[in-house]
């Protein structure tokens, strides 16, 4: 059995153990587990949700919760976004690999925003997902990377809420940050 195999055979069997909520997420041999996040973290994935739909290419459908696997790389992430095709989707199990997803979308939780920022942002790069969005309710502003080329992102475009910031293909249009939701001090 590989080195991914008995990570992904691990997080299963405390997932089934886990309270309900908590989620598990693992990036080589460091396990990261979470309570469920706030409601406003949950709009905001809901509201971004709801303008990728509308641009998102034909045969693919958002995956939330969806966790995206790279075993070569030994990783396993939930983004709190991604769109992946019907034909992943509709496999037994929740896992879908790296190389199909088109983007990873992050709402940065208040309790962990390191998680995000510096862990996601190298794992999603070294599994060569080609988009990653992370929106952040603390600071109000949202930031796209692109372009992963081995431990990151070459490309990276910051915006504030209330601005827009643009989409690359596949989806192809300008997302509206001004209906995204911060959080409250």
């Amino acid at each position: 059995m590989s080195f991914y195999e008995r990570h992904r055979d691990f997080v299963e069997e405390l997932e089934r153990i886990a309270p309900e909520g908590v989620r598990i997420e693992w990036s080589g041999d460091v396990l990261v587990m979470q309570a469920s996040p706030p409601d406003i973290h949950r709009l905001d994935v809901e509201l971004l949700r709801g303008q990728f739909e509308r641009h998102a290419p034909e045969g693919y459908l958002p995956g939330d919760r969806t966790r995206i696997v790279s075993p070569d790389v030994s990783k396993g992430r939930e983004p709190d976004l991604t769109y992946l095709p019907v034909e992943v989707l509709s496999e037994p199990g929740n896992r879908a690999p790296a190389a199909e997803a088109l983007i990873a979308v992050e709402v940065v939780s208040p309790s962990n925003p390191g998680n995000d920022w510096m862990d996601k942002l190298h794992d999603y790069a070294v599994m060569r997902i080609p988009l990653y969005l992370i929106v952040d309710p603390r600071e109000r502003t949202v930031t796209l990377f692109s372009e992963p080329d081995h431990d990151r992102y070459h490309t990276r475009t910051d915006r504030k809420f209330g601005d827009g910031i643009g989409i690359p293909e596949p989806f192809g249009f300008t997302l509206d940050l001004a209906v995204l939701v911060p959080y409250r001090d």
